[in-house]
């Protein structure tokens, strides 16, 4: 199992704009080894949109999740620039401090920026 788990993608975002983001913890159900990964697309209208698109495909590779709270990501790929920021009305202000470094792992050559302002 922690082979699937280091499968996983911490990051999956789109490409272009500014949309809802969630962080989750994934574990291995019944096992000890977890990570942090973030989650964020304009198609969800609401945070808990984005989770119930998540949890069931972890579900699926024989993990469970929690969602840690939520924001939202402003995404410039022409400049390279990201800024995290924002929260979730159902879940929760997310550790944006945690979510800028999930983002620097994939992201390596972008300016990322994050604060706790609700815009």
């Amino acid at each position: 199992m922690a082979e699937a788990l280091a499968k996983i993608p911490v990051v999956e975002i789109d490409s272009e704009g500014t949309f809802k983001y969630i962080l989750l913890t994934v574990k291995v159900k019944d096992g000890d080894g977890h990570k942090d990964i973030v989650r964020g697309t304009k198609s969800a209208e609401y945070h808990n949109h984005i989770f119930e698109k998540v949890n069931p495909a972890m579900e699926a590779l024989g993990m469970e999740c929690k969602c840690l709270g939520g924001g939202k990501i402003e995404h410039n790929s022409q400049e390279k620039k990201l800024r995290v920021f924002g929260e979730s009305t159902a879940f929760g202000k997310a550790d944006h401090s945690v979510s800028a470094e999930k983002l620097k792992s994939a992201f390596s050559d972008y300016e990322i920026t994050w604060s706790d302002d609700k815009k």
